[in-house]
């Protein structure tokens, strides 16, 4: 499991390097049978797959509470571990969105 872009980064940089392709399944946690289905089908087009686990706070809108979104890591790993996914990204908010982000 990684929790910093740069680890994603250089773990998919030595893939690539390798010749091998990357898959990406993005989520934001409370994984399901869709999601191993996303993982599965990302094993047949891809040689190694990462998934993303991120509750992005700015897609919720001002009477949301992303804190309210179900949250199962250890839960999440292990049905992300069974459908072949060979690393989960985990990041926190401030993580992807650092101290000065502006987009």
């Amino acid at each position: 499991m990684f929790t910093t872009a740069a680890e994603l980064q250089a773990w998919s940089d030595g893939h690539r390097r390798a010749g091998r392709t990357v898959g990406l399944v993005p989520t934001m946690g409370a994984l399901h049978d869709g999601h191993m289905a996303l993982v599965e089908e990302a094993r047949r087009h891809a040689d190694v797959v990462a998934l993303t686990i991120f509750v992005n706070p700015l897609q919720f809108a001002p009477n949301e509470r992303p804190a309210a979104y179900p949250r199962s890591l250890s839960e999440d790993l292990k049905l992300a571990e069974a459908a072949g996914a060979h690393v989960v990204f985990t990041p926190a908010p401030e993580e992807m969105y650092p101290r000065g982000f502006s987009t």
